[in-house]
Protein backbone atom coordinates (compact mmCIF):
# COMPACT_ATOMS: atom_id res chain seq x y z
CA UNK A 1 0.00 0.00 0.00
CA UNK A 2 0.90 3.77 -0.95
CA UNK A 3 1.58 5.81 2.16
CA UNK A 4 -1.19 8.69 2.14
CA UNK A 5 1.70 10.35 4.46
CA UNK A 6 3.31 13.05 1.88
CA UNK A 7 6.96 13.75 2.25
CA UNK A 8 5.74 18.10 3.26
CA UNK A 9 6.45 19.89 6.64
CA UNK A 10 3.02 21.44 6.97
CA UNK A 11 3.04 22.83 10.69
CA UNK A 12 5.24 23.49 13.00
CA UNK A 13 3.67 23.49 16.70
CA UNK A 14 5.62 25.15 19.46
CA UNK A 15 4.49 24.75 22.90
CA UNK A 16 4.53 28.14 25.11
CA UNK A 17 3.27 28.92 28.67
CA UNK A 18 2.08 32.51 27.96
CA UNK A 19 0.34 32.81 24.56
CA UNK A 20 0.58 36.64 24.23
CA UNK A 21 3.85 37.26 25.61
CA UNK A 22 5.06 34.69 23.19
CA UNK A 23 2.86 36.03 19.86
CA UNK A 24 4.18 39.34 20.63
CA UNK A 25 8.28 37.82 21.51
CA UNK A 26 7.88 36.13 17.60
CA UNK A 27 6.58 38.77 15.90
CA UNK A 28 9.43 41.44 17.20
CA UNK A 29 11.77 38.33 16.27
CA UNK A 30 10.14 38.49 12.32
CA UNK A 31 9.44 41.82 12.76
CA UNK A 32 5.79 41.82 11.72
CA UNK A 33 3.21 43.73 13.02
CA UNK A 34 0.04 42.49 14.54
CA UNK A 35 -2.77 43.71 16.86
CA UNK A 36 -2.68 42.11 20.45
CA UNK A 37 -6.69 41.77 19.96
CA UNK A 38 -6.08 39.10 17.12
CA UNK A 39 -4.83 36.64 20.00
CA UNK A 40 -6.66 34.23 21.90
CA UNK A 41 -6.21 31.33 23.58
CA UNK A 42 -5.53 28.40 23.09
CA UNK A 43 -3.45 29.01 19.68
CA UNK A 44 -1.94 31.55 17.28
CA UNK A 45 -0.61 30.82 14.02
CA UNK A 46 1.91 33.39 12.57
CA UNK A 47 2.21 34.82 9.54
CA UNK A 48 4.55 32.67 7.25
CA UNK A 49 6.11 33.36 3.72
CA UNK A 50 6.26 29.67 3.18
CA UNK A 51 3.97 26.62 2.77
CA UNK A 52 5.15 25.58 6.41
CA UNK A 53 2.96 27.29 9.12
CA UNK A 54 3.88 27.88 12.87
CA UNK A 55 1.63 27.66 15.19
CA UNK A 56 2.58 28.71 19.01
CA UNK A 57 0.11 26.70 20.94
CA UNK A 58 -0.89 27.65 24.80
CA UNK A 59 -3.07 24.60 25.75
CA UNK A 60 -6.08 24.70 27.39
CA UNK A 61 -7.30 27.78 28.72
CA UNK A 62 -6.96 28.04 32.64
CA UNK A 63 -4.01 25.74 32.44
CA UNK A 64 -0.53 26.70 32.25
CA UNK A 65 2.01 24.70 30.01
CA UNK A 66 4.83 23.03 31.44
CA UNK A 67 6.61 22.83 27.95
CA UNK A 68 9.69 20.43 28.40
CA UNK A 69 12.02 21.96 26.84
CA UNK A 70 14.66 20.34 24.57
CA UNK A 71 18.23 21.28 24.54
CA UNK A 72 18.28 21.54 20.69
CA UNK A 73 16.46 23.67 17.96
CA UNK A 74 13.25 23.08 17.30
CA UNK A 75 13.27 24.49 13.73
CA UNK A 76 15.05 27.33 12.19
CA UNK A 77 14.10 30.71 10.25
CA UNK A 78 15.82 31.79 7.20
CA UNK A 79 18.50 34.84 6.70
CA UNK A 80 20.16 35.84 4.21
CA UNK A 81 22.87 37.92 6.29
CA UNK A 82 23.50 35.85 9.36
CA UNK A 83 25.73 39.01 10.77
CA UNK A 84 23.09 41.83 10.19
CA UNK A 85 20.50 38.90 12.22
CA UNK A 86 22.85 38.44 14.58
CA UNK A 87 22.97 41.84 15.73
CA UNK A 88 19.18 42.26 15.32
CA UNK A 89 18.54 39.61 18.09
CA UNK A 90 20.97 41.33 20.11
CA UNK A 91 19.82 44.85 19.75
CA UNK A 92 16.39 43.40 20.76
CA UNK A 93 18.22 42.07 23.98
CA UNK A 94 17.38 38.62 22.83
CA UNK A 95 18.67 35.03 24.04
CA UNK A 96 21.38 34.03 22.61
CA UNK A 97 22.12 30.42 22.72
CA UNK A 98 25.17 30.12 21.21
CA UNK A 99 27.42 32.10 18.87
CA UNK A 100 27.58 32.15 14.81
CA UNK A 101 29.17 28.92 13.55
CA UNK A 102 30.39 28.98 9.88
CA UNK A 103 30.75 26.66 7.55
CA UNK A 104 31.60 27.06 3.53
CA UNK A 105 27.90 26.66 2.58
CA UNK A 106 25.77 27.64 5.71
CA UNK A 107 26.09 29.67 9.05
CA UNK A 108 23.95 29.28 11.77
CA UNK A 109 23.24 30.53 15.24
CA UNK A 110 20.60 29.47 18.35
CA UNK A 111 18.19 31.82 20.28
CA UNK A 112 15.67 30.94 22.89
CA UNK A 113 12.15 32.29 22.89
CA UNK A 114 10.79 33.34 26.65
CA UNK A 115 9.93 30.26 27.40
CA UNK A 116 13.42 28.62 26.65
CA UNK A 117 12.24 27.15 23.41
CA UNK A 118 16.04 26.42 21.12
CA UNK A 119 15.33 28.63 17.63
CA UNK A 120 17.65 28.10 15.29
CA UNK A 121 19.05 31.10 12.61
CA UNK A 122 20.12 30.16 9.40
CA UNK A 123 21.38 30.86 6.39
CA UNK A 124 20.94 27.41 4.61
Amino acid sequence: MKSPIKPKMHTVFVHVSDLYHSVEWYHSLLDLPYNQEDVSLPVYNMPMDTYTGLVLDAGPEGNKKNTGLSPHPLFNLHTDDIDEAYQFVVDKGMNIASPISRFDDISFFDIKDPDGNVVMICTG
